[in-house]
């Protein structure tokens, strides 16, 4: 009974915050950072670390659904940094097993998300890499849904200095002189060679658990973002903290340092 009630009050509140947020200013592009899922894993008396991803990995269809409801352009999951990279290989693989695993759900038949792995992936274990370049690359072409970045092996400061590194390396290849394009070097050369071929600016950040960092994500791409602390662990996120994050976001000024 009180269940059903919770409910009923839940639907309520997320149909006034529907409301609240008609006509109101909405990011094209949120970075998300899905933390927690270990600590979820142990507050719920479960042992084995991997069923915490497995939750929260069964989360992001969930939270997918809730952007394209909500008409969000763009969605950078952040699901491994390069730093985690450094864990003991009995931690590491099956995590990267689990983000591969979400990753061919995204890619499946019927589902409207073009998805890009982004990140180092030649740091990643071979078999794992292939697969999630097979996935994503299955998704081109789609049209509709939100555009997805699965960041993988991800660093916000290694993204910079890869984009520095691509930038120079095309402009030698095709003749240049690199004298006279460091002279010429701008921010746009650096926008330009990032990851994501969307490569769209950050206008949200969220992060879960209650951590209040960035932790390197999306450095160059947040630099006027805004950020949205929830408390709430990963996998017990709901369409409801998402909407509290639009919110927050809605009512914001954003000046852009003006």
């Amino acid at each position: 009974m009180r269940a059903k009630v919770r409910a009923a009050l839940d639907a309520l509140y997320m149909k006034r915050l529907v409301r609240e947020l008609e006509g109101r200013p909405r990011p094209q592009h949120i970075g998300i950072m899905l933390d927690g899922n270990r600590r979820w894993a142990k507050m719920s008396g479960i042992d084995d670390p991997r069923e915490g991803y497995r939750a929260g990995g069964a989360k992001v269809l969930d939270f997918l659904r809730w952007c394209d409801s909500a008409q969000i352009e763009h969605v950078t999951l952040f699901m491994l940094s390069d730093d985690n990279l450094a864990r003991p290989e009995e931690q590491l693989n099956p995590l990267i097993d689990i983000i591969a695993e979400v990753v061919e759900q995204l890619a499946a038949p019927g589902n409207p998300w073009p998805v890009e792995a982004v990140g180092a992936l030649d740091l990643l274990p071979a078999e794992s890499a292939s697969r999630l370049k097979t996935a994503t690359a299955a998704t081109q072409g789609r049209k509709g849904g939100t555009k997805v970045d699965v960041a993988v092996g991800y660093g916000g400061r290694r993204e910079i200095v890869d984009a520095v590194r691509s930038a120079l390396t095309e402009h030698s290849s095709q003749g240049g002189d690199i004298d006279e394009f460091i002279e010429t070097f701008t921010m746009e050369h650096i926008s330009k060679h990032l990851y994501s071929k969307t490569r769209s600016e950050s206008d949200l950040i969220i992060r879960t658990s209650g951590e209040q960092r960035l932790s390197g994500f999306l450095l160059w791409q947040s630099a006027y973002a805004e950020v949205h602390f929830c408390e709430t662990y990963w996998p017990d996120f709901r369409e409801i903290d998402f909407l509290r994050a639009l919110r927050s976001y809605s009512l914001r000024e954003r000046r852009y340092g003006r």
